[in-house]
């Protein structure tokens, strides 16, 4: 077996002029170009020790010990195989001679004809690919580390091009050099190994981390930064530049009508298309799914229009073939002009999506550019001001119950109270939840706000045993994991409240989804509650889906209320009303009563309930007073 050229000193190395050297334990070695040192390859069993064996490294526990015929049939332990066999050859390299000895299988590893190409530092370094950036020599002679006696490990990457061969062999070289006596390198040793598929995933994976896989464009990271530069030297020259949104048109009909590979290839045509059309200089990249994002250098709003109009038509006028047969596409694009428009590139994004849901508004396949406007900048502030309001309302437990009592229509006896939101000003002054909801639902606050009413009313309920009470939901809560939680924990911690409270959902909310409503009405009822339709009349609920539906109480919307005496259609319609809830079992309440006559003629017709100015508006005073304490220290969620 070979020496190990690891665990021992080399005893020979090639010269360039073929004449012997002292080895490094003194004994002289003829050298020669075809004779390599017996450390890298393989010699007979009398001409050396193996060194692996010494200390019984690999023998065998002596329970374990084979017959001597089976130990014959092994194959000796090799370590030149078993580097051939995982790819890798070693190497050492004498500095001041230039002298490179290899191990016996780096022909076959390197793909090299022969072993005098690769005999020196020089020869292997002719074999460089031309870009190489980084060699073996750049490790070892520019290395910034110094020597303290154990040598100064290395590990490069670099391409080599064999002759005769087209495709670069990637190389790593990971080793280790040592200095001589003045401190610099005096020799180094190592392993290479041809990494050709990890380098190939490497640069995968370098390029998917700024381009686009499907269309081969700027991924959003990647164009982002172009935009970022471009603002920037659009300011530095004061000039202006253009960003456009532009978003291919129902993709979600696509996927669904095509599937998704035909939706793919749907965008991949739409990018060159777009790429086609496109100006020398602009840049294209893909912002999402279905939106690309164009940036346009020197623009004005003008050549912003002009060029849109060349985009929308490049994809309109001709049908994508795919796989699954020609597919229609259009485009609809939003766009701004910067710096005049936007001072950042945050601000671009935001006003090019923003101008792009106004387009899409308008009319799919058209194009819309930025103008500033005054009131629109206005409500922004404004919502940024009503956002902080509700939530510092929240964390200083602002938040209060307003009770609005149902009277019984014939006795006029308090049948529950309709307990609503309002919400202290810093100043004193309450909000209306009317003022509030709406925007609490367009910033997503909605349901911090139905937490916290819920977490009010059932504390209320469980202080005051007689009291029933109804309580709105609104419709981002009736599917939020969390409002379900907080609901069942309540009901379970104050035993006797479900059978006393009504949740309220509005038609709109019932009618958008039948089956999801009909399971949350399920769900409320078996935690022992009653359900009402609020607003029962403004939407377009069907009989049938009203009687699908499962819920006990229809609340008739107070705009068909209000007028009752003064028109015969109102009456109509509130009458049928009336008599269907009775027909299908249910209890009715009627809004906004205002007289006597009116609520006349709804008893009369049937009407179960009454709820307006007529019986009590709400009031954040208890009808029944403090003389029970209630607890409000319940935490918010914030």
């Amino acid at each position: 077996m070979g020496h190990c050229y690891f665990h021992q000193p080399i005893n020979a190395a090639v010269s360039h002029n073929g004449a012997t050297r002292q080895s490094q334990k003194g004994s002289p070695v003829t050298q020669d170009r075809e004779t390599r040192p017996s450390v890298f390859r393989a010699a007979e069993p009398a001409q050396s020790a193996d060194v692996f064996a010494s200390g019984d490294v690999f023998a065998k526990p002596a329970a374990l010990a084979m017959p001597a015929a089976e130990i014959a049939r092994e194959p000796a332990f090799d370590p030149a195989r078993i580097m051939a066999s995982i790819g890798e050859a070693p190497y050492e390299w004498t500095i001041a001679t230039d002298v490179l000895a290899w191990g016996a299988n780096a022909t076959e590893v390197l793909s090299v004809g022969g072993l005098a190409a690769i005999s020196s530092g020089r020869n292997y370094a002719k074999l460089l690919a031309a870009d190489a950036a980084i060699s073996r020599f750049d490790a070892v002679m520019k290395s910034p580390q110094r020597d303290a006696g154990n040598g100064v490990p290395y590990q490069v990457q670099y391409a080599l091009q064999p002759s005769g061969s087209d495709k670069p062999l990637w190389i790593e070289d990971v080793g280790r050099w040592f200095a001589g006596s003045d401190g610099k390198p005096e020799r180094a040793h190592g392993v290479v190994r041809v990494i050709n598929d990890r380098h190939d995933q490497e640069e995968r994976l370098t390029y998917l981390s700024r381009f686009d896989g499907l269309t081969g464009e700027m991924n959003r990271f990647h164009l982002t930064e172009v935009l970022e530069s471009t603002l920037a030297q659009a300011v530095a020259q004061r000039g202006s530049c253009g960003f456009m949104l532009v978003a291919v048109d129902n993709v979600a009909r696509m996927n669904e009508s095509y599937g998704f590979e035909v939706a793919d290839e749907a965008i991949g045509a739409v990018a060159k298309r777009l790429r086609a059309k496109m100006r020398g200089g602009d840049q294209l990249g893909r912002f999402s799914g279905n939106k690309f994002g164009v940036i346009l250098n020197n623009c004005t709003p003008a050549d912003m229009e002009k060029a849109a109009e060349r985009l929308i038509a490049g994809v309109r006028d001709d049908v994508i073939r795919t796989g699954a047969g020609p597919v229609a596409a259009t485009v609809t694009i939003g766009g701004v002009t910067a710096p005049r428009h936007a001072a950042n590139v945050a601000e671009v994004l935001a006003r090019a999506q923003e101008t792009l849901d106004r387009a899409k508004t308008k009319r799919l396949g058209s194009f819309q550019v930025y103008r500033p406007n005054v009131e629109r900048e206005a409500l922004r502030r404004e919502n940024v001001r009503a956002a902080d309001e509700i939530v510092n309302a929240l964390n200083e437990r602002r938040i209060l119950l307003a009770f609005e009592p149902v009277v019984e229509a014939v006795t006029r006896r308090k049948a529950y109270y309709e307990c609503l939101m309002r919400i202290r000003r810093a100043d004193g002054s309450l909000a209306a939840a009317t003022t509030v909801i709406p925007v609490a639902e367009r910033l997503g606050l909605v349901r911090l706000l139905d937490h916290r009413v819920l977490e009010l009313l059932v504390s209320e309920m469980a202080a005051v045993p007689a009291l029933h009470a109804s309580v709105n939901v609104s419709p981002a809560s009736i599917t939020d994991p969390d409002w379900w939680s907080t609901l069942g924990a309540l009901l379970r911690a104050n035993a006797g409240v479900a059978e006393r409270l009504i949740v309220e959902i509005t038609e709109s909310m019932a009618i958008h989804d039948v089956d999801d409503t009909r399971g949350f009405v399920t769900r409320v009822k078996d935690l022992g509650c009653r359900i009402a339709i609020d607003d029962f009349g403004s939407g377009f609920t069907s009989f049938r889906n009203l009687r699908k539906l499962g819920v006990d109480v229809l609340k008739i919307d107070g705009a068909f209320v209000h007028n009752l005496t003064r028109s015969d259609d109102d009456r109509s319609f509130v009458r049928s009303l009336i008599d269907l809830a009775r027909r299908l079992g249910l209890k009715t309440v009627a809004e906004w009563v205002q007289d006597e006559d009116s609520a006349s003629l709804l008893s009369e017709w049937g009407c179960d309930y009454l709820q307006g100015a007529l019986v009590g508006l709400a009031k954040v005073e208890r009808p029944w007073g403090d003389t029970v304490q209630v607890d409000r220290r319940k935490s918010t969620r914030t």
